[in-house]
């Protein structure tokens, strides 16, 4: 079973193996409002964990997507630059932004788990 992990900046990353899938959130897609473009990473691109790893557009506002781990930009998710709407549509699913070859998967115990997540929206809410 895959564990979604989180950060305080509204990122999650699930692991599949030796690999990270990561993605804003519904509460951080909520926030933006409609989506209207993505800047992802280059495959190769190695990402550091809170560095700038993508850039996400709204009718509101520019944010920065920070990675929630470091590792090796393996795959990006061709479908959300053709169709920034699908992170509005589906932000926890098919509005993923990257996969990420994790360089250190105990980086992943230091990051909220849901509740933990829950708790901080319901704060910021």
């Amino acid at each position: 079973m895959s564990v979604t992990r989180y950060t305080k900046d509204h990122e999650w990353v699930r692991q599949e193996g030796d690999v990270a899938v990561i993605g804003i959130t519904d509460y951080a897609q909520q926030q933006l409002g409609d989506v209207v473009y993505v800047e992802l990473p280059e495959i190769g691109r190695k990402v550091e964990q809170g560095k700038e790893a993508a850039i996400v557009e709204s009718a509101k506002a520019a944010s920065e997507v920070y990675a929630p781990i470091s590792g090796e930009v393996v795959a990006v998710n061709e479908a959300i630059l053709g169709n920034p709407a699908l992170v509005n549509e589906d932000a926890m699913g098919e509005g993923w932004f990257m996969k990420v070859r994790l360089a250190d998967p105990r980086q992943l115990a230091g990051l909220m788990d849901e509740n933990a997540y829950a708790a901080l929206v319901a704060e910021q809410g």
